[in-house]
């Protein structure tokens, strides 16, 4: 899981933003949050993962929780001192090593167009491309799970041409179906659950990614690759 965007408006910085450093805040009591400078991108995630590497070893922390270009140490108690607990992350940051997850290639049918790509004309009208454009360009890319979070099984997903970003809606939608596939800013993912979303839909995935049943319920892991295939184009 990540630090959803409720969590991270609590954060109080520590260590304050410098160019070119690691910037490290506090939320509540026990948890710090070290976030990558510099671009959203893979070397950046990289280091992150090695990072997670380190922290996990040290015998007061509780939990570690890697997400998209940032990372979160969940301590067992309140330290006395946040700054010294800071500067053991950027210190740590610092010493780390890029480390890069050997995961697995997973394929995902879309049916692009159609009823569900409900933001695919907004899409279209922002990039100034066609809808057929804008549909190759997606599922030509490959992309990698940076993160999970949000939703049960939801996977940040990394490597969308930037011809295609998208803001998400200032106005959410009410109803998003289960399976959607959206954009979200320089992001795009598969929606995990029916609901409110300010993503933006331009098709849909009937593969199951969450099975709560199963020994490992999430489909995708981070450093999986994940490739979109046109089954269906609907325009």
């Amino acid at each position: 899981m990540i630090a959803n965007s409720n969590i991270l408006a609590q954060r109080r910085e520590i260590i304050p933003a410098v160019k070119g450093q690691a910037r490290v805040s506090s939320i509540g009591a026990r948890s710090f949050l070290l976030e990558a400078p510099g671009e959203f991108d893979l070397p950046a995630q990289r280091w992150i993962w090695g990072l997670s590497q380190t922290v996990i070893g040290w015998t007061d922390i509780a939990e570690v929780i890697p997400g998209m270009t940032n990372l979160l140490a969940i301590f067992k108690a309140t330290p006395e001192d946040p700054e010294i607990i800071a500067s053991r992350l950027l210190e740590a940051w610092n010493n780390a090593e890029s480390l890069d997850l050997a995961g697995k290639i997973i394929e995902v049918p879309v049916h692009y167009g159609g009823a569900y790509a409900i933001d695919l004309p907004a899409i279209c009208d922002f990039s100034g491309l066609s809808d057929r454009e804008v549909v190759r360009i997606h599922y030509e890319a490959d992309y990698r799970v940076f993160a999970l979070g949000s939703a049960p099984g939801f996977a940040y997903l990394h490597g969308l041409d930037p011809r295609i970003y998208m803001p998400r809606k200032t106005i959410p939608s009410l109803r998003m179906e289960k399976g959607s596939v959206t954009i979200g800013g320089m992001q795009t993912g598969v929606a995990m659950l029916t609901g409110p979303n300010g993503w933006n839909s331009l098709g849909h995935a009937e593969l199951q990614m969450f099975d709560p049943t199963s020994a490992t319920p999430a489909l995708m892991a981070p450093g999986d690759t994940v490739r979109f295939l046109p089954a269906r184009i609907e325009l």
